[in-house]
């Protein structure tokens, strides 16, 4: 689904979107790009040294599906619940006008939980084919992508949380009892990463 050239596009965002020319990204199936950023604090972050189930969330602090998801409290619970079970949640900002500065601030007045890395270049998200801010991976403890694309099946937030079908929390069960992703790969939604160009 992630390298169909379908865009759908209302009002500057998208609901999936495949740049061209970028070369293939890795997928489901694959061994996830090592990569070390530095987080909003100044330290880093080394993908392959951090043990266990990894899940990664592209993250714009100015994308509209990225604050409502933000001010529901979506991927702060999720990060929060599965910590419990060694799950490490990274969220990864390549949009190419912020710093660890705008990071810094929207965590805190979010008092969110997970490190924000900064890939302002774009080169982890060019690697990752990551192509909507939320767009989320789930790395398991072997270091294979076993999940990648949407959230939920709720791309406007029409729905109550709990008639959701969240999409990372219902692999992460999967990946967590031992069992195969049964939803492996979803079409992501969101605004487009606002890579350099």
């Amino acid at each position: 689904m992630r390298r169909m050239n379908r865009i759908v596009a209302t009002a500057g965002m998208v609901m999936a979107i495949v740049a061209p020319g970028m070369g293939v990204a890795a997928g489901v199936g694959d061994k996830a790009p090592d990569f070390t950023l530095t987080d909003q604090d100044g330290n880093t972050v080394t993908l392959s040294e951090v043990p266990g189930v990894r899940v990664l969330e592209w993250t714009n602090p100015d994308c509209p599906f990225v604050q409502r998801h933000t001010r529901e409290g979506t991927m702060k619970e999720l990060a929060a619940r599965y910590a419990t079970e060694g799950v490490t949640w990274l969220t990864i900002n390549s949009t190419h006008y912020m710093n660890r500065e705008t990071d810094r601030e929207w965590r805190s007045e979010h008092h969110l939980m997970a490190p924000i890395l900064g890939d302002f270049d774009g080169k982890v998200g060019h690697a990752y084919g990551a192509e909507t801010t939320p767009h989320m991976f789930i790395v398991a403890a072997d270091g294979t992508i076993v999940y990648e694309g949407a959230i939920d099946d709720d791309p406007r937030g029409a729905e109550p949380a709990a008639q959701r079908t969240n999409y990372v929390a219902r692999a992460l069960d999967e990946v967590l009892d031992g069992k195969t992703v049964t939803t492996p790969e979803t079409r992501p939604y969101g605004c487009s990463v606002k890579y350099e160009k």
